[in-house]
């Protein structure tokens, strides 16, 4: 069996697919040790810069010290602490939501809020490029799933007609992890309401982003008792580990009795919480963190655009250079390391077929000095024929046979 493992791992590593964990030094600041060399990041999550923030320690390690460093078993037995109370009732308010409700990550709160709402005989609509732990909870659940063309309501209302009638979840990336876009939410929620379908939004990417105090993209858009079922992650904007559920009262508690990767999950740790719950109270305190964020995103953008490379426009911390190819994007990256940017290539099957790329995430905390160092680099070490994400068309999207499919292996491991 040990060759099995070894033909398939040498079949990833011909397609230019192989992958390798590489170790940071310290904290997640601009600069990090890389395997012991330092590197500009260009590749975190942490857009607020709020991971390392001192508060943001400090809470962690009085929480440790007050709490202990686990909560030791599952919130339904005995794992359930005020901290955690504290938190859901903190970004229930900020997110001006009924109820929130907390799980040990963004994967296991897609994975468990898709297969709870989706039975056997309802149908799934979800976007073609939606994240990986949403694609495994329609997996898991009993429904249908029908994908849609990326962003493409046309074609989610030919779907919906289809559905005849048959029990509905609509669900999307807020903002998309590997294009940087949005959804176009307002006109999802005008179909809802006129199919009768629930809707639910993953923000991992767009809570500290975008929207109001970085409250989001439904924020943004005014949709806060429209959608259904709003996750969040505390992974990201929040710098932390964790995520949430936002959603009325009853639906929080059919959560509880329904979500597996709650009833069986032990409870998130005290530090990663009471992290959140500090991480929460700057970005409320200090909003022009978002601000700060944006307007590194249209640095980076400019100075990419002035320097010859073509990118999209936007606001969010998102700016992908795609570059085709598996091999090709892994060249590019190697080039920018060797000059002190790590930008890892993201391919197959994270994003699709011949839209490998380099997915470079601004923070807060960059320069805009930094930012314009890491655009000439690039320039200098993205093949000449990179494009805009809004010039690729997801492969077969004309292909009326598309339309019903089920998933088709796509996963993000962002």
């Amino acid at each position: 069996m040990s060759s099995d493992i070894h033909e398939r791992l040498e079949e990833i590593r011909d397609r230019g697919l192989f992958r390798r964990l590489r170790c940071v030094s310290g904290p997640q600041g601009p600069r990090v040790l890389l395997d012991g060399r330092p590197v500009l990041l260009l590749c975190s999550n942490n857009y607020l810069g709020l991971a390392d923030h001192p508060r943001v320690r400090e809470a962690a390690a009085e929480a440790a010290m007050r709490y202990g460093a686990g909560s030791g078993a599952s919130r339904l037995i005995s794992g359930n602490m005020t901290i955690h109370r504290r938190l859901e009732e903190a970004l229930a308010e900020f997110k001006e939501s009924e109820a929130c409700l907390l799980f040990g990550s963004g994967y296991l709160a897609n994975v468990g809020v898709v297969s709870s709402l989706a039975q056997e005989g309802d149908v799934v609509f979800s976007d073609a490029l939606n994240h990986a732990s949403i694609v495994d909870g329609c997996r898991l659940s009993r429904a249908e799933t029908f994908v849609y063309d990326h962003c493409d309501v046309g074609h989610l209302e030919w779907g919906l007609q289809q559905a005849e009638g048959r029990g509905a979840l609509i669900v999307t990336d807020g903002v998309f992890s590997m294009d940087g876009d949005k959804a176009p939410l307002q006109e999802i929620v005008e179909l809802a309401h006129r199919y009768d379908a629930r809707v639910m939004v993953d923000e991992a990417h767009g809570t500290g982003c975008v929207g109001p105090g970085g409250r989001g993209l439904v924020a943004e858009l005014g949709l806060e008792d429209d959608i259904d079922v709003v996750v969040g992650t505390l992974g990201k904007a929040l710098g932390s580990y964790g995520a949430y559920v936002l959603c009325g009262e009853t639906m929080a508690n059919y959560l509880v009795n329904s979500a597996r990767t709650l009833i069986f999950s032990t409870a998130l740790s005290p530090p990663s919480v009471a992290a959140a719950l500090a991480a929460l109270e700057l970005l409320r305190e200090q909003p022009r963190r978002v601000e700060k964020l944006q307007r590194n995103g249209r640095v980076l953008r400019g100075a990419l655009a002035e320097a010859g490379v073509p990118v999209d426009e936007g606001d969010t911390p998102i700016v992908p250079l795609i570059v085709g190819e598996a091999q090709t994007a892994v060249a590019a990256s190697d080039r920018a390391l060797e000059r002190g940017i790590f930008a890892p290539a993201i391919r197959p099957p994270t994003v699709p077929p011949g839209t490998s790329r380099l997915r470079l995430a601004v923070m807060a905390s960059h320069t805009k000095s930094e930012l314009r160092e890491a655009a000439a680099v690039l320039a200098a070490t993205v093949p000449a024929a990179a494009r805009r994400a809004s010039e690729l068309a997801v492969p077969g999207a004309d292909d009326p046979a598309r339309r019903g499919r089920v998933f088709d292996g796509l996963a993000d491991a962002a």
